[in-house]
């Protein structure tokens, strides 16, 4: 994924895997679901829409009402997208490799959002990945916090301090995620240790004792 069209190609094609949507439900799953996708807009769905459809990934029809099932019943015409048999193809070849993007924020979000229909060894490598990415960013935090320590206001240092805070909660996250993808116990199930939370929730910080990678 070279960029931010990229990623919402592929957020695209994994929620249109659920099932046939129109823009602006597919606009609201996108926007609740993914905090990457919170301000998109449709100025910026509906060309990659377009785009997809280009490439054959993408079908879009005029649905009228009672037409559609659920939430889509009950309403006016509106058009609908839906994945071709290729746009499966692609997302199945797409949720089966990774590069470096594929640890960036806005990627990561997307990707472990898939991580139910993605395999257990790209899921790893994502994860393990990730955890490089952040723990760089930790070490950059910390030298930069020590060497500008006595040129910063106190609420400078605060934000540091957040912002620090963040990735050592992430990285235990990550640690507890990596752990369960090991040995197969899948997220949510409690390992022998210490408890590892989201990102959301305090969380110990990460046994530096051993290696890195």
């Amino acid at each position: 994924m070279r960029n931010r069209a990229d990623v919402l190609d592929l957020a695209i094609l994994g929620r249109l895997a659920d099932g046939p949507q129109h823009g602006y439900e597919l606009r609201k799953s996108l926007m609740t679901s993914l905090g990457v996708f919170r301000t998109l807009s449709f100025g910026s769905l509906y060309p990659r829409l377009r785009s997809l459809e280009e490439r054959g990934l993408v079908t879009s029809s005029s649905a009228q009402t009672g037409a559609l099932p659920h939430a889509l019943a009950g309403r006016r015409s509106r058009i609908v997208y839906e994945l071709t048999t290729v746009g499966k193809e692609h997302l199945a070849e797409s949720l089966a490799t990774w590069d470096p993007t594929a640890w960036d924020d806005d990627a990561f979000d997307v990707r472990f959002s898939m991580f139910s229909v993605t395999d257990h060894t790209t899921r790893l490598r994502i994860l393990e990945g990730r955890r490089a990415r952040v723990l760089e960013r930790r070490e950059a935090s910390r030298a930069a916090q020590a060497k500008m320590r006595e040129r910063r206001d106190a609420y400078t240092l605060e934000l540091q301090r957040h912002g620090l805070d963040l990735l050592e909660r992430e990285l235990g996250w990550l640690d507890g995620l990596i752990a369960a993808e090991r040995t197969g116990a899948g997220p949510g199930t409690p390992l022998a240790g210490p408890a590892v939370g989201h990102p959301d929730t305090p969380t110990p910080s990460p046994d530096t004792s051993g290696s890195d990678r």
